[in-house]
């Protein structure tokens, strides 16, 4: 039966599934817009720092207030209406909720309503990917040992990319890349919230006129995100990060499986099995022809001479050999697709993609010469940016989690382009972002042998 019917039957039981969206947001708002017009779907709480900004996220996406006036959980699930509050404790311990949504963006902040949702064994539906590629490992054990699961979000990269390999696999093929367009040259690097509405192209009146948060934009370009986002495929699909990084190949889709094939037969990756983003820009800032600026894909291969002539009879673009083929999705919606990763979860008990293994992380990575005695300020900010490697490199070279280089003062002069090490940073142990981080390290080290 489909999600919908699914969905639907619950409705008419009167049995909908109760949801709470942590953080109303860019992603948060995309699904409070679409989750009233969902049968089955019982929005009980809405959770952020500041309820005046909840209340107004949700009047912008069309909701009428007395849908909002809830004074207390109880009441909310009485009426079928929506509690806003800044408790997000109170919210995951209530027997009003069954799945949590985190769109927060903080990465301690994730981390902690991860925890709690394995204390009181709420489903939680992870849209910080800063959170997950920080602790997700961590996490999705502890989620396993409660009981409840723990899934990326439908509709962002991540859970689409790992969706086509999923398919890919499960229909018998290898798969021998995949990964995410953007928009990229190198100099993006150094960007920082002073430069990112140049490289954009937006103007003073355009960025002055709309909801734009320049650091959060600036991650985005300045490879942060893409290396976040490719991290968390690595990590769900079973799939290798790049040694030093994405090389982030100029690729339109129709050259996806030339280029992201193995070096040894003419494309650019050192073996089967990895993760790449691809730029929708040239290395001289001409546009990619038919680029994927807002896609993914997965490169994947014949496993027989059978299949590789139907890659042909049935018009699969392939590479000069006819052995490698792509699919690709051209967008992808963000939180207006979430309500696919709810449904999922509630009806059938699957995750929409979930973190296993530990095989990439992010390290910080000075954007320019940095002197002791700096503070960090994170993704997107003027100080680092947010480099891809594979978890073993990292744990050797100690590498400081581009979600935790937030505030850290540095204790010696670190060299443009050098990765930050937790050596070279003061930093409170105290605190339980970096408690579980470190229990991660640890753990790993051990299963490593590192």
């Amino acid at each position: 039966m489909s999600l919908i019917r699914k969905l639907k039957a619950r409705a008419q039981n009167g049995q909908p599934v109760r949801v709470a969206v942590i953080g109303a947001g860019k992603f948060g708002s995309m699904y409070l817009s679409q989750a009233p017009r969902t049968p089955g779907i019982h929005l009980t709480a809405v959770v952020d720092l500041s309820p005046d900004r909840a209340r107004a996220s949700l009047a912008r996406v069309g909701w009428d207030t007395p849908r909002f006036s809830a004074t207390s959980l109880a009441q909310a699930r009485k009426d079928g209406s929506t509690f806003i509050t800044d408790d997000a404790r109170a919210v995951i311990a209530s027997d009003a909720v069954d799945i949590v949504i985190d769109a927060t963006g903080s990465p301690a902040a994730g981390i902690a309503h991860a925890l709690m949702c394995c204390e009181h064994r709420k489903h939680i539906i992870m849209v910080n990917v800063e959170a997950d590629v920080l602790a997700g490992p961590y996490l999705a054990r502890k989620a396993a040992e409660a009981g409840i699961l723990y899934s990326m979000a439908s509709g962002d990269q991540p859970a689409l990319i790992a969706e086509l390999v999923d398919w890919a696999r499960t229909i018998g093929m290898e798969v021998v890349c995949a990964g995410k367009g953007t928009k990229y040259l190198p100099i993006y690097h150094a960007s920082t919230p002073e430069t990112v509405w140049g490289h954009y192209g937006f103007s003073r009146d355009q960025v002055a006129g709309g909801d734009f948060n320049a650091q959060m934009f600036n991650s985005f370009l300045d490879g942060t995100k893409s290396a976040l986002e490719m991290a968390a495929v690595a990590n769900g699909c079973e799939l290798s990060p790049p040694e030093d990084g994405l090389v982030f190949p100029p690729v339109g889709v129709d050259d996806l499986p030339h280029i992201l094939r193995p070096a040894d037969e003419g494309g650019i990756l050192p073996r089967k099995g990895m993760v790449e983003v691809v730029s929708s820009l040239e290395r001289d800032g001409r546009p990619v022809f038919r680029d994927l600026r807002w896609g993914v894909y997965a490169v994947f291969e014949a496993p027989s001479p059978y299949v590789k002539d139907c890659f042909q009879q049935y018009g699969l673009k392939t590479d000069a050999s006819g052995r490698y083929a792509a699919m690709y999705k051209p967008y992808h919606l963000i939180g207006l697709e979430l309500g696919i990763s709810v449904a999922s979860i509630a009806v059938r008990q699957e995750a929409t993609g979930a973190t296993g293994e530990w095989r990439g992380d992010v390290g910080a990575t000075a954007k320019r010469a940095l002197k002791a005695g700096e503070k960090l300020d994170g993704e997107g900010g003027f100080t680092v940016y947010g480099k891809l490697m594979p978890t073993a490199t990292s744990l050797r070279r100690r590498a400081l989690p581009i979600g935790l280089a937030h505030n850290m003062v540095l204790k010696r002069d670190i060299a443009a382009g050098e990765i930050v090490s937790w050596d070279d940073v003061e930093y409170d142990g105290s605190k339980q972002a970096v408690q579980v981080r470190r229990a991660q390290e640890a753990l790993f080290r051990q299963e490593l042998n590192l």
